[in-house]
């Protein structure tokens, strides 16, 4: 099992969270769709060579952006990841992932 972490501006969460959803990932028991969000801040400064989403090349950037933490089964990562850069409007998107130790 994994967890995984990603953010994302609020103009996108409902659609990012759709996408990485669709994999099957964010299922605990019989619940699905399940995760954590809470907004916050995010910083970043577009260099040379970027296309931003947001922003200009050599300012930083701050935007609202909401953390999102779901639980995904092993043999979903690497969809649930795909989906979430497919859906992504960033063309580099902030994420973690940490594999769950079994208890």
């Amino acid at each position: 099992m994994y967890k995984l972490a990603f953010f994302v501006p609020e103009s996108h969460l409902e659609t990012v969270k759709a996408a990485v959803f669709a994999t099957g990932a964010g299922r605990i028991g019989d619940y699905d769709s399940c995760c954590w969000q809470s907004l916050g801040q995010g910083q970043f400064r577009p260099l040379a060579g970027s296309q931003p989403f947001l922003g200009r090349q050599g300012e930083v950037e701050r935007v609202a952006e909401y953390r999102v933490e779901l639980v995904c089964a092993d043999d979903l990562i690497r969809p649930a990841i795909s989906a979430l850069r497919a859906a992504h409007p960033y063309e580099e998107p902030a994420y973690d992932v940490w594999q769950l130790a079994e208890l």
